[in-house]
């Protein structure tokens, strides 16, 4: 029975994570987390949660990044440049993770998960900052239905913004996407659909990055691992498959009220336990 619970938490948090470019920590780690407080999974905490997670998103990111690159969605120039920030970031939160006890990391957990549920809110309702073409790298990009996209980017903002977004994934194992697709969007004018699939191609050589580091500490518990990864392999699959065929508006609402049921509950506890 907690095999199968563990992976359909992985299918749930895969499929979630891959259809907006979330990587699928930010239902695993709270998932485990709740798990934890459970007699039969009393042996997790928060520091295994955060590893065993993104130990489990590489799989998800590479899963995905397959599916998109079908696709023709993903920026690889961007990405890369984008990695030069996160992967350094994530490394760093990886290691500071280990400071945290779980009444601290249940607060600021919860208050970075209701954070990004007020992003998705805001997130369609901002207007693109205006983008200076000398000033930067220029991008394109043309959809299925031919609308051509024209957007860019400061390489050294964008190493900075992503140095922060890596440092949040490795110190919370949310894969960094909850955060970098608002700003692919918001700041640098990226395609939502390209914002996703280029964050997930992100999340697989990051989430190796700061797994590593976790695996070292000794975060990651091989036997949740074992089994969350088949469920998140094949939620990147869904996640993917309903990003190319239905409107994110109804999805993004769902997950929201989720993310704000979740941070509150941790809060709560972060307060009281």
């Amino acid at each position: 029975m907690e095999w199968i619970i563990l992976i359909l938490i992985g299918i749930a948090g895969s499929s979630l994570g891959s259809l907006i470019g979330l990587g699928g920590g930010i239902v695993i780690v709270p998932s485990l987390l709740f798990l934890g407080s459970l007699s039969t999974f009393g042996y997790i905490s928060p520091q295994t949660a955060v590893g065993t997670s993104l130990f489990t998103m590489i799989f998800t990111g590479l899963s995905s990044t397959l599916a998109y690159m079908k696709h023709k969605t993903v920026d690889y120039k961007s990405g890369l440049i984008f990695l030069i920030g996160s992967g350094p970031g994530s490394i760093l939160g990886a290691w500071v993770t280990e400071i945290l006890n779980l009444k601290s990391f249940n607060l600021f957990f919860g208050i970075f998960i209701i954070f990004v549920s007020f992003v998705l809110l805001l997130k369609d309702k901002l207007k693109p900052i205006p983008f200076r073409k000398e000033k930067g790298i220029v991008r394109s990009f043309t959809d299925n239905s031919g609308k051509l996209f024209e957007y860019g980017f400061n390489p050294f903002m964008a190493i900075i913004i992503s140095f922060v977004v890596g440092f949040l994934s490795g110190i919370l194992g949310v894969g960094g996407g909850s955060l970098l697709v608002p700003t692919m969007i918001l700041f640098f004018f990226f395609p939502p659909h390209v914002a996703t699939a280029t964050s997930m191609f992100m999340i697989l050589p990051t989430s190796i990055l700061s797994s590593i580091t976790h695996i070292t500490l000794g975060n990651v518990d091989w036997l949740l691992a074992l089994a969350l990864v088949p469920g998140a392999w094949i939620g990147a699959k869904v996640g993917v498959y309903l990003n190319t065929r239905l409107k994110s508006k109804t999805i993004v609402l769902l997950l929201r009220t989720i993310l704000l049921i979740v941070g509150i509950r941790l809060i709560y506890q972060g307060i009281t336990g």
